[in-house]
């Protein structure tokens, strides 16, 4: 073979394989590729949070918070399933509580008009946007983002409960018998002052204070201030019971960690009619930025829930501090005597008996 020939040879070659090779490159050019999934986001990675301390060690906690939010405290039906919300679905999410909540619709008839009451001028707006973590219950234990089931209530607690359902009913109907039956709202005795601390239409501050040895926490709503001893003294014995129960606190880390118990046995004192001889509330609070503190509590009660549950609320700070005004509720008014007095007077009317 002369070398030319070879020559020859060795030329077609090449050409051919790079004739293959650019067929092989437009094929794969022309066939539809299969689009690449996103990479999954990840969640950011938690800041670790020193929070400032007060002259003598503690956590600094001090300043005037707020816990408004529209995220309620179980997880809706129409939510099920879903813990947490992609920004879209957060977005609708808020939209319907928000319309839910607001004061100044007109549908639903007369009725539905006055039990709205004040208009949404006099409520804190702040309420009508979800927590941004965009969850979907205030609840985070159990994990389906609702209070467990009820245990069947004992025959005593069912009389007393009884009892409270006709006395309620009385007051709507305008024939209160007496001031003590009214309910403890009503009489402004407590409100949302008594832990746990929940959002609400309005008042939604709480300022906290600090010395060495004790942590003061006052809510905007009525009149109380919870002092919390910090030096390990014991609960108060078993008989000696409180409106806001009796409570004793510690740091653990950076979290406060208060526990309540010693609740007095008045119809209401604490949450949802549970059973205030076995009801325990602990709460924590962590500063986990310059302006949020989170606000984490766990509800036992054995003889009302299948279980203990735990919420938590986002608290922000008011920077600068809104002023917190005395909340006088029914100081030097005189809602009751016209109460009682209109009811006694629609009995010598004969519109309702005894």
């Amino acid at each position: 073979m002369s070398p030319r020939f070879r020559t020859s040879i060795l030329m077609l070659a090449v050409a051919i394989a790079f004739v293959a090779l650019a067929i092989v490159s437009a094929a794969g050019q022309a066939r539809p590729s299969t689009p690449a999934k996103p990479a999954a986001k990840t969640a950011p990675a938690a800041k670790t949070v020193t929070p400032p301390k007060t002259p003598w060690g503690d956590p600094d906690l001090q300043g005037v918070w707020n816990d408004a939010t529209s995220t309620p405290l179980q997880r809706p039906s129409s939510r099920a399933g879903k813990d947490v919300l992609s920004d879209e679905e957060a977005n609708e999410f808020q939209q319907e509580l928000a319309f839910d909540l607001t004061r100044d619709r007109r549908d639903g008839g007369p009725e539905a008009d006055v039990n709205r009451a004040y208009n949404d001028h006099w409520m804190d707006a702040r309420r009508l946007k979800i927590t941004g973590d965009r969850r979907t219950s205030l609840i985070v234990d159990p994990p389906d983002g609702r209070i467990p089931p009820l245990v069947p209530l004992s025959p005593e607690r069912q009389k007393a409960r009884g009892a409270r359902a006709d006395a309620n009913a009385r007051f709507a109907a305008g024939m209160p018998y007496s001031p003590e039956e009214m309910s403890l709202p009503v009489r402004c005795i407590i409100r949302t002052d008594s832990p746990p601390y929940l959002p609400t239409i309005y008042n939604n501050d709480f300022q906290i204070f600090q010395s060495p040895g004790f942590v003061v926490i006052a809510p905007e709503m009525i009149h109380s201030a919870r002092i919390i001893p910090l030096d390990g003294r014991p609960h108060l014995g078993k008989n000696l019971r409180q409106w806001l129960g009796d409570t004793r606190g510690r740091f653990d880390g950076n979290t406060l960690v208060i526990e309540t118990t010693n609740f007095r046995p008045d119809d209401g004192v604490v949450f949802q009619g549970a059973n205030p001889a076995s009801y325990k509330i602990t709460e924590r609070l962590t500063r986990v930025a310059p302006d949020a503190i989170r606000y984490e509590f766990t509800v036992e009660d054995p003889t009302t829930w299948t279980k203990p549950w735990t919420a938590m609320i986002p608290w922000t700070k008011i920077d600068p501090a809104e002023q917190m005004y005395e909340y006088a509720c029914h100081e030097d008014n005189f809602d009751i005597v016209h109460l009682l007095s209109g009811a006694r007077t629609r009995e010598k009317n004969g519109e309702g008996k005894r």
